[in-house]
């Protein structure tokens, strides 16, 4: 980088088939930004429009994974527009701004990880709370740190949980425990969280790195439609009735039969050889 350079809030990089997206606000504890927001919305949906990626890594910098909305950046009560400008000078706040806002911002951003095409995987290097946590938890995996820490820190500040918490929480772990977290608003340490069902697997914190790229890779060596039409059916299938799951499994599987990996995945069976695969 030029000396004098500015410093992305935002890194990224393409390694070996994989995305690497990296907040980068240490000084901040990773407070995202409304641009820090929308420059990940655009690189999970350019990860899912290039066969090149095959997977996605959300990480950061620093002591913190994301301590959630940076508020004193935060727009005024009135909130931003579809286009994120602020309101028209003088208009005011008015019902339905604060909806909207949250529709348009931390509701989308949540809804960009989970509707990624590629597997996402969260290497939580720190704190991740409200919504950090809720970043994390969008993610298909989630690798943490032995030092990072979960708060759902909402209720600290009397307001309700947003960016999908009620909705991820209780799918993850039950209603219950999602309560318990909710409403006390409790830290929750690495190993506990890994208990309860928000964490695949709890590393030393200077193996983080590693075990991501290693996780990663292998995915970007999977068949990643058939990877992409997995996430789709799992994720939905705990809205819908057992008939439209099975219908949505039949469908799935009739369009993956199509791509060169489902070929390749039963040719290598039949010829009795290791598969490869290309991601199409």
């Amino acid at each position: 980088m030029p000396i004098g350079a500015p410093v992305s809030d935002v890194l990224h990089t393409v390694e070996n088939g994989v995305s690497w997206i990296t907040l980068n606000r240490p000084e901040a504890m990773n407070a995202v930004t409304w641009d820090q927001r929308e420059r990940i919305i655009a690189l999970l949906a350019e990860a899912s429009a290039d066969p090149a990626v095959r997977c996605v890594v959300v990480t950061a910098t620093g002591r913190g994974f994301c301590a959630g909305a940076d508020l004193r950046g935060a727009p005024a009560a009135g909130g931003r527009s579809e286009r994120g400008a602020p309101p028209a000078e003088g208009r005011g706040s008015v019902a339905g701004d604060v909806a909207r806002m949250i529709r348009l911002g931390a509701q989308r951003f949540i809804g960009a990880v989970m509707d990624c095409e590629k597997p996402v995987i969260a290497a939580v290097n720190g704190t991740a709370a409200g919504i950090g946590a809720h970043l994390a938890f969008a993610c298909d995996l989630v690798l943490a740190a032995d030092s990072a820490r979960f708060i759902e820190v909402f209720v600290r500040r009397g307001l309700v949980p947003d960016g999908g918490g009620a909705y991820l929480l209780p799918r993850l772990i039950g209603p219950q425990r999602a309560k318990e977290l909710m409403f006390f608003g409790d830290a929750v340490g690495a190993a506990e969280a890994k208990e309860l069902g928000l964490v695949n697997r709890v590393v030393p914190a200077d193996e983080l790195a590693k075990t991501a790229r290693d996780w990663a890779e292998r995915l970007a060596q999977g068949p990643t439609r058939a990877l992409a039409l997995t996430k789709q059916l799992v994720n939905a299938s705990l809205d819908v009735d057992r008939s439209t799951a099975f219908a949505a499994e039949a469908t799935a599987q009739e369009i993956n039969m199509t791509t060169r990996d489902a070929q390749e995945g039963v040719a290598s069976f039949v010829e009795r050889r290791e598969a490869r695969y290309e991601g199409r």
